[in-house]
């Protein structure tokens, strides 16, 4: 049961180019946003479609497999749990980020 305590699934498509850091500790970490659709039919029985974004931030081989097979459009799945943390903007308001950290991907569609 503790395996799914924080645990995130999501198959959508990457809404931007990931962006790719290469720390001095030799790691990398990608980050990206990843649109999600949500189809559901309406009072009038129309069929709408919900788009969330999300910020998926990857760290090491995962982070890897991000900089050589995945662009803007493609069509993935991954797997993870959520991060939130927080900051201070210079003028003293405290700002919260969550984001989904990767921990595998899928690859999927051909874009």
């Amino acid at each position: 049961m503790s395996t799914i305590k924080n645990h995130v699934q999501l198959i959508g498509n990457v809404g931007q180019e990931p962006t790719i850091t290469n720390l001095e500790s030799g790691k990398k970490v990608a980050r990206f946003s990843m649109a999600t659709n949500e189809n559901y039919k309406d009072n009038k029985g129309e069929k709408q479609t919900e788009t969330n974004w999300h910020t998926v931030v990857a760290w090491g081989k995962v982070a890897e497999i991000i900089e050589k097979y995945v662009d803007k459009g493609k069509e993935i799945g991954i797997t993870g749990k959520l991060k939130t943390r927080t900051y201070e903007t210079e003028s003293g308001i405290t700002r919260y980020i969550t984001e989904v950290e990767a921990n595998e991907i899928l690859l999927l569609g051909t874009k």
